[in-house]
């Protein structure tokens, strides 16, 4: 009987044995879902007992180029966690929220409750380490398009220890949104295009007194080599559209295929990028460039080197700046990314060093207003208020911007609407594009894009009549200043979209020369430093954000190795 109870005992302490351990190793999934910046978010909760064991993005309405570097981050930081009291990604706010609130709804069902997540939801606190110095050769502050050409050139001219570090979570800057790459000249596309461009043409066209000839020059020369060295690394911009225009296909964005290329060209040569790491102020010893102060989270150290390059941005989402610099454009809306703040004016203004033009900006026209993308496709559309009416010419030219976005602000609840027919769609992917997302409105006839927009449908209808008789000649139009080719469709679909003008980039900023050297205010060379891209003082754009930033790593390697 003895041993009869004794094994029952032990079989039932077998039996709770393995429930328990079925239970620690029981795998379960939970599908929930939350808004984001664009519309619904869906995760896949993987639970393995009590633990989060993975977590997995099922369906989004985001932009592809910031959840595609964001979800990776959040997953790790949820997952290190086991919770959804994370950090957001710096540079994709309510991306984040949207994907903890969706886990965090996903973990209910599991039975495990977090509490409510909001925008300031975020990690514990951790407590202020100054840590010790870090030493390399060249450090590079800013990650955007200028900061990634910058440390992969430095590292193909034989430098063997490059720090790139970007206060955002994620890399890129506002390269990644671009759908064009402009000023592009020599490459393959054009080429098949039949197009013949040289280095004194593209000298000629873009002459500007903010550029010196000799910046113009090594810009032009940059651009004639850059196809080539792009496609080295798999970045191939294929589709040609005019203008020393490009894009990576005819229905891909050229922004996006450039930064997924730098990424991974310069993390597979072994750069050391440093996410979340902000430049705090600049080591300057003896009138040399020397480092970088930084801050990680609540660390804070030194990165001490031998060169330093500043691929900082420009500061149109700085509101304060733009009010200090050009009075009157902090009332309007940026299509920059969040981390154009200009942190580095302060330090430029403390240590002397040249500045330039810092009132020059450049406004796009057009930019949805509930998600900041640029829209717009050419000719062929009419801008209208709430009331149906047209309140100025469409065929906005680069002076005439400023004064388009004021107009805009000036209308009833600041609301314009950019109504365009099938023709304009049929000839724009960025319209077909916007439209597919459920960023634009369409309708099959006139009368129902006006109620969908809220807009009275009878005046629309006498506006675009008036819009036509205009294109014909058959009436004055007030507003024409240069006529449209092509008259609207009298006949659906339609489509619109709420839009306002933005500023897209500041085009002033840092002194410096045709070999990216920083100039004091007295015209000497700041030894050391460098700068690319958007925080100089320069008339280009994208294109040579990436052609400077090449010249920068070179140059810097040279002066390191002297």
């Amino acid at each position: 009987m003895k041993k009869s109870a004794l094994f029952l005992a032990l079989l039932s302490l077998s039996i709770i044995f393995t429930s328990c351990n079925s239970k620690k190793d029981t795998e379960r999934s939970f599908i929930a879902k939350a808004g984001g910046f664009s519309g619904e978010i869906k995760v896949n909760v993987t639970t393995l007992g009590d633990k989060i064991k993975d977590v997995e993005l099922v369906s989004h309405n985001e932009t592809d180029h910031i959840i595609s570097r964001a979800f990776p981050i959040l997953r790790e930081r949820i997952l290190e966690a086991q919770s959804p009291i994370i950090d957001s990604v710096s540079g994709a706010t309510y991306t984040s929220f949207g994907v903890k609130r969706a886990v965090n709804e996903a973990l209910k069902t599991a039975g495990k409750d977090f509490g409510k997540i909001t925008n300031k939801t975020k990690a514990p606190e951790q407590p202020v380490a100054h840590l010790e110095p870090v030493n390399t050769d060249l450090v590079i502050i800013g990650g955007g398009p200028a900061g990634l050409a910058a440390a992969i050139s430095a590292k193909e001219a034989g430098l063997k220890n490059v720090i790139l570090i970007e206060k955002l979570d994620i890399l890129s800057g506002n390269g990644k949104y671009d759908m064009n790459f402009y000023d592009l000249i020599n490459s393959e596309a054009q080429k098949k295009a039949g197009i013949e461009d040289s280095v004194e043409k593209f000298i000629q066209d873009n002459a500007s007194p903010m550029d010196t000839p000799e910046r113009t020059r090594v810009q032009a020369e940059g651009s004639f080599k850059l196809d080539s060295w792009l496609r080295s690394f798999g970045v191939n911009l294929n589709h040609y559209y005019g203008n020393r225009g490009h894009m990576a296909e005819s229905n891909a964005y050229a922004g996006a295929h450039v930064q997924d290329g730098l990424e991974a060209k310069a993390k597979a040569l072994g750069i050391d990028i440093r996410p979340n790491t902000k430049g705090l102020d600049l080591i300057i010893e003896n009138g040399i460039a020397k480092g970088v102060k930084v801050q990680n989270k609540n660390n804070f150290y030194d990165i001490n080197a031998k060169a330093v390059i500043l691929a900082t941005g420009g500061f149109s989402a700085n509101k304060e700046l733009l009010a200090k610099h050009a009075p009157g454009s902090e009332i309007f809306q940026t299509s920059n990314q969040i981390g154009a703040t200009g942190d580095f004016m302060p330090v430029f203004e403390k240590n002397d060093i040249g500045l330039a033009n810092l009132d020059v900006l450049s406004i796009f026209p057009f930019i949805i207003s509930h998600t900041r993308d640029l829209t717009g496709g050419g000719d062929g559309f009419m801008l209208v208020n709430k009331n149906g009416e047209r309140f100025t010419s469409e065929k906005i030219t680069f002076d005439k911007r400023v004064a388009t976005a004021q107009k805009i602000l000036d209308q009833p609840d600041s609301a314009a609407f950019y109504v365009y027919d099938q023709n304009l769609y049929n000839s724009s992917y960025r319209l077909q594009k916007h439209t597919e997302k459920g960023y634009h409105t369409k309708a099959d006839t006139l009368a129902e894009l006006a109620t969908k927009m809220n807009i009275p449908a009878e005046k629309l209808t006498e506006t675009m009549e008036n819009f036509n008789k205009a294109i014909r000649g058959e009436m004055a139009d007030p507003y024409r200043e240069v006529p449209f080719k092509r008259e609207f469709k009298t006949e659906g679909p339609y489509y619109a979209v709420q839009v306002e003008s933005a500023i897209h980039m500041t085009k002033g900023g840092v002194v410096a020369n045709e070999n990216t050297e920083v100039l004091y205010n007295s015209g000497e060379i700041v030894k050391g430093l460098y700068a690319a891209g958007e925080v100089a003082n320069s008339s280009a754009a994208y294109s040579a954000s990436v052609i400077f930033g090449r010249i920068a790593g070179e140059t810097a390697a040279k002066f390191i190795e002297q």
